[in-house]
């Protein structure tokens, strides 16, 4: 705010006007607002230059230019926003000097050793401020003389009683006084009105929405960027639709620092993308519906049943966004993609129907129902939400964005990356998967399932994959290996079952390849990496139409077993599974995969793998039962 530029007349005037004309229910002003409400003015008369001469005098020193401006003009104010009735002028200023005994607590506070220097620098705000609030709702209104911008303003502290925060700050009085007047707009809009009385219009509420109309339009046409500013400024005046488009921006990643719009059954969108939104977060919290408000019979008596069904759907993985028309049948589409790991395909998809999607109603830029689908969710990474954002749609036309991209690396390799499977681990992870020739990953239960007409789970997060298979699992033994395998894609005619917690160490004189079980309608290939151990392990074997093609398994660079005839570029040596190290082992595993890629022409989607939702089902024991003589141990925990 630029104090040398601000008409004062102008601005006071239109609050003014705009205070009066909301104030329609006579009845009920006191006999002072009936008084401004005739005289159509809520200031005094100007200050004389005599009378600001005075105040400094008795003040000790000359008032910040913004204040000083605003006096020249009206000499107090009164509905200064919501909570403060009057401030104060030339004669009703004078400093606070912690009347309110509240600078002992503060200071206290403020000036702990380990606040920044933003924080420590409010220390002594009580005893030095100027307070300006006469009457207020235990509200106070400090000029800090001690916060001095370069313009000369001296900052205002507003803190009241009733909130549990620090200070809200402004850098003048000039935009604390435009703050108090978006403050009585954005109240005035969510008052309740009697029918009888003329709806809040005036210039301010019809320029503002004239920006919102602006700021959506340009939204749409994927300009997210110029509509950021508008909406800011006109939620703050508490426009319709402000705070809801800003929120879809936000959740698609655009910036903007607004708290969380809460949903309302009577928005077109609410059972479609708010209310879903709404259960994802929660889930996503960790937290139950015993607080959950939409959930309450008694309050939403029309949604309530819808609510616990969306939540339900969303905890067990089954919820789908239905938008409808030929965005509706792309997202159908797309789903089906992701859910088998596919989730580059998915975005393609997605991505070629953004411009057929069509908004629900004027408080609607983007499909950020997608956010609460639990395939589709993850499809969606930061910069393919930006993408999203900036294509046009709904209707209107613009330039196409840079493409995001497809993140997931081609091939196999990448699992013997440290951190690419499990964030932050500084070595190869443990897995073990078959890929499957000429089946679909729905047929795998089949081929490998731990009994017949084993079910697939429906897609689960990959924390989620144990405890829906074995929810009250307390003993773990060591007599068969049953592995949790989470079933997708692998390539074209190729399907994958990844487990990436085996129960058991790799034992070459127990293992029982599933490789000749999985491959009765074409090729099947094991991977067993195992770095969890002080010997890092690696197993492959491939079978064909149910017979073993080849295999071997290297323990810490020792061959302890090989059998068939080895591709040559598949054998340990050729990969370098002999020269000495961890780092040189590692790399012969990720040689190993590059291989089996190079050949087979298979890939493993690590975003399905890591963040996504896949179908998962228990198969069969990878190891014999114990013979004669051997023995096994079981852990019973709890």
């Amino acid at each position: 705010m630029d104090a040398t530029t601000f008409d004062w007349r102008a601005f006071l005037t239109r609050w003014s006007e705009e205070w009066a004309g909301a104030r329609d229910d006579l009845a009920t002003l006191s006999a002072d607002d009936a008084g401004l409400r005739r005289r159509r003015w809520l200031g005094d008369a100007p200050a004389a230059e005599a009378d600001i001469a005075a105040m400094e005098a008795r003040i000790g020193c000359a008032m910040p230019p913004s204040y000083r401006e605003f006096l020249r003009v009206s000499n107090g104010w009164q509905h200064a926003g919501g909570f403060v009735w009057r401030l104060a002028g030339t004669h009703e200023a004078h400093w606070h000097e912690d009347a309110s005994g509240l600078g002992e607590d503060f200071d206290e506070f403020w000036g702990e050793e380990d606040n920044p220097e933003e924080v420590r620098a409010q220390v002594g705000l009580w005893s030095r401020a100027l307070q300006l609030d006469v009457a207020s709702d235990a509200t106070y209104v400090l000029l800090d003389p001690e916060d001095t911008g370069p313009d000369g303003e001296w900052a205002v502290r507003v803190w009241a009683s009733w909130l549990d925060q620090d200070p809200r700050w402004y850098a003048s009085f000039a935009e604390f006084m435009v703050a108090m007047h978006q403050e009585f707009h954005s109240l005035e809009a969510d008052r309740d009105r009697p029918e009888s009385t003329a709806a809040f219009v005036n210039e301010t509420t019809r320029t503002q929405d004239a920006a919102v109309a602006k700021a959506r339009t340009a939204a749409l046409r994927g300009r997210h960027e110029e509509a950021i500013p508008l909406l800011v400024e006109a939620r703050q005046y508490g426009r319709p639709h402000a705070a809801e488009l800003l929120q879809q921006i936000g959740r698609l990643g655009g910036r903007h620092s607004d708290s969380e719009q809460q949903p309302h059954p009577d928005d077109p969108r609410f059972l479609t993308e708010l209310l879903p939104l709404d259960a994802a977060d929660l889930l996503n919290s960790g937290r139950g519906t015993d607080s959950w408000r939409f959930a309450d019979s008694e309050r939403f008596p029309g949604t309530a049943q819808a609510a616990a069904d969306i939540w339900r759907e969303s905890k067990e993985g089954t919820y789908r966004y239905a938008p409808g028309g030929a965005f509706g049948e792309a997202v159908d589409e797309a789903r089906e993609q992701a859910r088998w790991g596919d989730t580059d395909a998915a975005w393609r998809t997605l991505r070629a129907a953004i411009a057929l999607w069509e908004p629900l109603g004027p408080g609607h830029i983007a499909p950020v129902g997608l956010l609460a689908d639990p395939l589709l969710a993850p499809v969606l990474t930061p910069a393919r939400r930006l993408e999203l954002l900036a294509t046009p749609r709904g209707g209107e036309t613009g330039p196409a964005p840079d493409r995001a991209g497809d993140p997931d690396p081609h091939g196999l390799s990448w699992l013997a990356r440290p951190g690419e499977l499990s964030a932050g681990q500084s070595s190869p992870c443990d897995f073990r998967m078959v890929l499957v020739e000429g089946v679909t990953p729905d047929a795998l239960p089949a081929l490998l399932g731990s009994s017949p007409g084993v079910p697939l789970a429906p897609p689960l997060r990959r924390w989620d994959v144990s405890r829906h298979h074995r929810p009250r699992q307390r003993t773990f033994s060591g007599y068969d290996d049953k592995a949790l395998l989470s079933v997708g894609r692998a390539g074209t005619d190729w399907s994958f079952g990844f487990d990436e917690s085996a129960s058991t160490p790799f034992s070459t004189q127990r293992f029982i390849t599933p490789a000749p079980a999985a491959s009765v309608h074409g090729l099947a290939i094991v991977v067993w990496s195992q770095w969890s151990l002080d010997t890092p392990v690696f197993h492959l074997s491939a079978a064909r139409n149910g017979t073993l093609l080849y295999a071997f398994t290297v323990r810490d660079g020792v061959l302890e077993h090989s059998s068939g005839s080895l591709p040559a570029e598949l054998t340990p040596t050729a990969l370098g599974f002999d020269m000495p190290g961890t780092a040189a082992r590692a790399a012969a595993t990720a040689r190993a995969l590059e291989a089996i890629t190079g050949r087979y022409g298979v890939s493993l989607p690590r975003r399905a793998l890591t963040e996504g939702r896949l179908h998962s089902f228990e198969s069969a024991s990878w190891i014999r039962p114990p013979g004669p003589g051997e023995t096994y141990m079981t852990i019973t925990i709890g």
